[in-house]
């Protein structure tokens, strides 16, 4: 399906993109220079380390705005999109007596939502930069969620060791997967069917791409759907393309997984 948001054939790391996209937006040039130049350095600090480099970058961007961290350029923004993840997860599926676990729960921009709505102890947020957690938590604050007891934890892998088995009726992960290489998500996807319960489902949405298979930086990271689906078959999941999440104002496309035998 052809997207309303985004061309889907543009690889972005091109040099000829590049300088079309530069002509055309002179004032990102000078902050995309500087992305560049944390990019080099975190590389030479992390070599082969995909999550120390990226738990580097989120300090970095939770250092000026929490916000700005997970992906919203403004207050009104962000309100805007968590609500959109809940509204789009409580029409599909989402039911307050779930367990749900969060990857990449950020500052919990649509978290808090999720933590109101379930009921208590039902949610789980995991995420790899301890920085954004201390944000995480001072949303609870500011929404008065203490009696919801959510579960907030830092993480290094998507392995899920150290959560039980059959356990979680969602699990969810919103522009998680456009910020990891390959490994990173064959990872998640080797092992989260081992922590869905009967009948469970996990939704994450990726940068997609028609074109080849390209990341700028170590950033952003954009797919091909047909890749996501068959690495999910790889480790027995199926995974459905969510063909009216594209019809939202989010410029990501959405994948649900579940266990083969639960279809």
């Amino acid at each position: 399906m052809q997207s309303n948001h985004r061309k889907l054939n543009v690889n972005r790391a091109s040099v000829v993109h590049k300088a079309r996209y530069a002509a055309r937006n002179p004032r990102r040039v000078a902050p995309f220079l500087r992305r560049t130049a944390r990019d080099t350095w975190l590389r030479l600090r992390h070599p082969g380390d995909h999550v120390a480099y990226y738990r580097a970058v989120m300090a970095s961007d939770a250092g000026r705005d929490p916000d700005f961290a997970v992906g919203s350029a403004t207050r009104k923004r962000w309100l805007a999109l968590g609500r959109m993840q809940f509204d789009y997860l409580r029409g599909h599926g989402l039911r307050p007596a779930h367990r749900m676990l969060e990857i990449g729960c950020g500052n919990l921009r649509a978290g808090w939502r999720f933590i109101d709505y379930l009921d208590t102890g039902h949610y789980y947020g995991i995420d790899i930069s301890p920085d954004i957690l201390i944000s995480a938590k001072k949303t609870l604050v500011t929404y008065e969620l203490q009696d919801k007891l959510p579960y907030l934890t830092p993480t290094r892998d998507l392995t899920f060791d150290f959560l039980p088995e059959a356990h979680f009726d969602v699990v969810h992960a919103h522009s998680v997967f456009s910020h990891s290489p390959p490994h990173v998500i064959d990872q998640c996807l080797a092992h989260v069917g081992r922590i869905l319960a009967p009948g469970g489902f996990f939704d994450f949405t990726f940068d997609r791409t028609e074109g080849r298979e390209h990341h700028v930086l170590r950033e952003d990271f954009y797919y091909r759907t047909e890749t996501l689906v068959s690495l999910a078959q790889r480790h027995g999941l199926r995974a459905e393309f969510m063909d009216d999440w594209e019809q939202l104002p989010h410029g990501q496309s959405k994948l649900r997984v579940t266990a083969r035998e639960d279809v």
